[in-house]
């Protein structure tokens, strides 16, 4: 019984194990983009679809089918109002008209337990668009993260 037995030799074992390692720390920024185009993206979706029921609000209040005071401003008095609805004045059984299903959490807030309506900063119709600052309505909705995101531009100035 003579014979060589065949196998991996301890080199060819270290370069294989050196060139997987290579390869994997270079996937590893790519893998960090990837995560961060995410991000971006659900944050830009969040922004859209809660921007987008602001403004039925504010359609609906001019339509006439939401009422409001002279001293209001016609947008929703808080973000609340959007998923739990306000009733329909042209309905005869004021049905409740609902602007969203729910309300998006901010994607880059550190507290995924949090209410998705603290995670948001508010704008309200009568603060200034450099300075925004909640009041007694809802006019915009912005983050409150310092990130920045893919574009360059922070996340609050989106």
């Amino acid at each position: 019984m003579t014979g060589k037995t065949r196998g991996f030799t301890l080199i060819e074992l270290v370069v294989t194990v050196s060139i997987v390692g290579l390869l994997a720390s270079a996937a590893a920024p790519l893998l960090e983009l990837t995560a961060r185009r995410n991000r971006d993206q659900e944050l830009r979706s969040a922004l859209r679809e809660i921007r987008t029921a602001i403004d039925a609000y504010k359609l609906a209040v001019d339509q006439g089918r939401v009422r409001k005071t002279v001293l209001q401003s016609g947008y929703p008095p808080t973000l609340a109002a959007l998923v739990e609805g306000v009733p329909d004045a042209r309905s005869p059984d004021k049905r409740l008209i609902f602007f969203l299903r729910r309300l998006p959490p901010d994607p880059s807030f550190p507290d995924p337990k949090a209410d998705p309506a603290e995670t948001w900063g508010k704008r309200s119709y009568a603060s200034r668009p450099e300075r925004p600052e909640a009041g007694e309505d809802v006019f915009d909705v912005y983050s409150l993260s310092n990130k920045v995101g893919l574009n360059g531009r922070p996340y609050r100035a989106w």
